[in-house]
């Protein structure tokens, strides 16, 4: 059978890009090589689906830091607004978090999940699961999908939508970089983003702080001469393996490009701890505190303000006795303590592998991409949409709107090319 538009891969993207397809006109097939749709927005933020960020264009795209200029042309067509109009239309109702995060008022992610599914059945997508592409070929009036299977499939347009090479076992295995390639596209480098970063901290490996959350702090990776690279503001968690939570995870690429940019084997990174005041006037705080309560320890006294198995390792290295009372403080051991809770230093050595990263840096050359199509300037008919492309952002809402967006351009674009309809 001959298809007007075929997606190749059932995400976040792939989704929209089939279901805004069959919306206009388009006799469209859906392919999945896994046994569901939808897999990865499922899990996505922690189950709850964080469909996308309420943030103004420009701080949106900033908070694209992967090629997220290249997204001004899509935002001006369907845009996070765009996208919460979409779903809201569809029932799902929304709600703001911090930071501008739009969830499910039901925290349910399979809400968002079902609802694109009654889509795609209400525009007589043909879905075809646990189906794998084994090759594309491509012609000048139309391509042809090979199933594994040997099964031929021709389609006039073809919407690569498979994802980058992180979170494999929901079908990110980057097959679809072999499809561009022998399109003739190029591949930029590959690299995990949003992923935990490892250390071989004497304090990570004997799992000193295992577990232990920091709540708005700044963490900042530091050059070779300790100059910072970027710095990120919110919440961090130390691992068994080193830092993670999204001020860490945020913080990740940067340290993975400094890395082999200054062909070093660890870079340091520093946290501070009260990001809103300084360290004298961290120190001011410290001795006040421990003034009031004259009798107490030290550590009774400060242990409301940071975390107790932090405050007990920090004052560790300022060699201060947590058992010391404000009678016998000595204020330089007070200075060193503040200045370790406001320069929290480690080395990273790198981060854990793609395949454990939230996104993949690095994809399809937005050079050989119409921004304002999602087409493929070297073959015709051909789309690509998600995170298969070289656009990442951070975790927070960004990454699905700029897989939504892209889907939703991409399928739109296919489809007119594919049977000429004119949206009025």
């Amino acid at each position: 059978m001959k298809y007007d538009v075929v997606v190749i891969g059932g995400g976040p993207s792939g989704l929209m890009a089939a279901i805004t397809a069959g919306r206009h006109g388009a006799n469209t097939s859906l392919i999945e090589k896994g046994k569901k749709l939808g897999r990865k927005l499922a899990i996505s933020g922690g189950g709850r689906c964080n469909v996308t960020n309420v943030l103004p264009d420009k701080e949106l795209i900033e908070h694209i830091p992967g090629n997220g200029k290249f997204l001004y042309s899509a935002f001006s067509i369907f845009n996070n607004y765009s996208i919460i109009d979409y779903f809201e239309s569809l029932g799902v109702k929304l709600k703001e978090e911090d930071k501008g995060r739009m969830f499910p008022v039901n925290d349910k992610a399979i809400t968002v999940v079902n609802r694109l599914l009654e889509q795609i059945d209400q525009h007589d997508i043909n879905t075809k699961l646990n189906t794998k592409v084994d090759a594309i070929h491509y012609g000048e009036d139309h391509h042809t999908i090979i199933l594994d299977d040997g099964e031929k499939i021709e389609t006039s347009s073809v919407v690569i939508a498979v994802g980058g090479k992180s979170v494999p076992h929901t079908g990110s295995e980057g097959q679809g970089y072999a499809w561009a390639k022998k399109a003739g596209h190029t591949i930029t480098d590959l690299y995990p983003t949003e992923v935990p970063m490892t250390s071989n901290e004497p304090f990570i490996k004997q799992k000193i702080l295992q577990g232990i959350s920091l709540r708005d702090v700044t963490i900042t990776a530091l050059k070779p001469n300790g100059k910072p690279i970027k710095t990120h503001r919110w919440d961090l968690l130390f691992t068994h393996e080193g830092v993670s939570g999204p001020a860490a995870l945020r913080l990740s690429q940067y340290v993975v490009k400094a890395l082999k940019k200054h062909k070093v084997d660890q870079l340091k990174v520093s946290i501070d701890c009260f990001p809103d005041i300084n360290e004298q006037q961290l120190v001011e705080q410290l001795m006040s505190a421990s003034k009031q309560s004259p009798n107490k320890s030290v550590k009774q006294v400060w242990k409301p303000m940071i975390q107790e198995r932090v405050l007990l390792y920090l004052m560790e290295l300022a060699q201060l006795d947590p058992s010391t009372t404000y009678h016998h403080l000595e204020k330089k051991k007070v200075i060193s303590l503040a200045h370790n809770m406001k320069n929290f230093e480690l080395n990273v050595n790198g981060t854990l592998p793609i395949e454990k990263a939230f996104i993949t840096g690095g994809g399809v050359s937005l050079k050989e991409i119409v921004p304002s199509e999602m087409a493929s300037k070297i073959m015709d008919r051909l789309y690509f949409c998600g995170e298969v492309l070289d656009i990442h952002g951070y975790t927070g809402g960004f990454n699905i709107t700029a897989a939504f967006s892209t889907g939703y351009i991409a399928g739109l674009n296919a489809a007119q090319r594919a049977t000429n309809y004119i949206e009025e």
